[in-house]
């Protein structure tokens, strides 16, 4: 695969700063982000690691501007976030496709309040699906689809808005390993043909060392930034570049996880997730 070089358009398209964002849970309060500041730069594709816990959804949520009732504010060149937007889109971890709409029809139904003409929407469709590698399946249904198939077109639907921002929430957690290892790589090269700025968020820490040009790593109780850190291109496409698995055991360390090194063999076939402070390793 050829390198994608990371090429910023503009500095700080995006300004978070959320000094707290707190919940109520059985009526007594639980704070879920604190202290929390991060600016990305437009074309950045930013990756967001941390354990179950530290807000790393929670933050996503508060970008599309789904949930305003913090303290902080997050800006888009310069001006606050209120409100969802077309210029912010988001891919979940589970498809959430229809069952009742083809592929061509999820994908279309996100361009519903689009002012395009018909036979625009038609062709935005057809080439968001050319784009993820499914022009094939236009008139197949989620169930005809593989689970890697099927969060393709939910890329496809998140994109085809063209979307200044795209958001990812732990979107390839569900699949199996060999078809996660694929869509990292179809990942970095859709979101570098569109142009959007990603941020991407996953408890893999081998996921995060891929497809970041930055990798923001979380703590939790509450969610903090313990630290951001810039990913070498050759860490970005080589998992056995002595860049990735020293930026691996960085992160896995800031974690609060001691590993030994793998070999170059275990580096390219086991991913090292984090889940509640815990590595699966080997």
């Amino acid at each position: 695969m050829t390198a994608v070089a990371f090429k910023p358009k503009t500095a700080n398209a995006l300004e978070i700063r959320v000094r707290d964002k707190t919940f109520r849970v059985d009526g007594r309060p639980v704070q879920a982000l604190s202290d929390i500041e991060l600016t990305i730069g437009e074309g950045e594709f930013v990756t967001i690691v941390g354990a179950s816990g530290c807000g790393k959804s929670t933050l996503l949520r508060l970008i599309l501007g789904l949930d305003t009732d913090y303290d902080g504010e997050i800006r888009i060149d310069g001006a606050r976030v209120s409100r969802p937007g077309l210029d912010r889109a988001i891919v979940f971890q589970e498809h959430r496709l229809l069952p009742w709409l083809t592929a061509s029809g999820n994908v279309s139904a996100a361009l519903r309040r689009s002012r395009l003409s018909r036979a625009e929407k038609a062709r935005a469709v057809s080439e968001h699906l050319d784009l993820v590698g499914l022009s094939a399946f236009a008139g197949a249904y989620p169930a005809q689809l593989s689970g890697g198939m099927a969060q393709r077109v939910a890329i496809a639907r998140a994109l085809v808005n063209r979307p200044r921002f795209l958001l990812l929430d732990e979107p390839l957690g569900a699949l199996d390993a060999l078809t996660r290892l694929r869509l990292q790589d179809e990942l970095k090269r859709i979101v570098a043909h569109e142009g959007s700025t990603a941020l991407f968020v996953t408890h893999d820490v081998d996921e995060a060392v891929t497809l970041g040009t930055r990798i923001v790593v979380m703590t939790p109780h509450p969610g903090r930034i313990a630290t951001i850190l810039d990913v070498p291109a050759a860490a970005r496409h080589d998992r056995s570049n002595p860049d990735f698995i020293r930026l691996r055991d960085e992160v896995l360390g800031l974690l609060g996880v001691d590993v030994a090194t793998p070999s170059s063999e275990q580096t390219l076939t086991q991913p090292t997730p984090v889940r509640h402070g815990l590595v699966a390793v080997g």
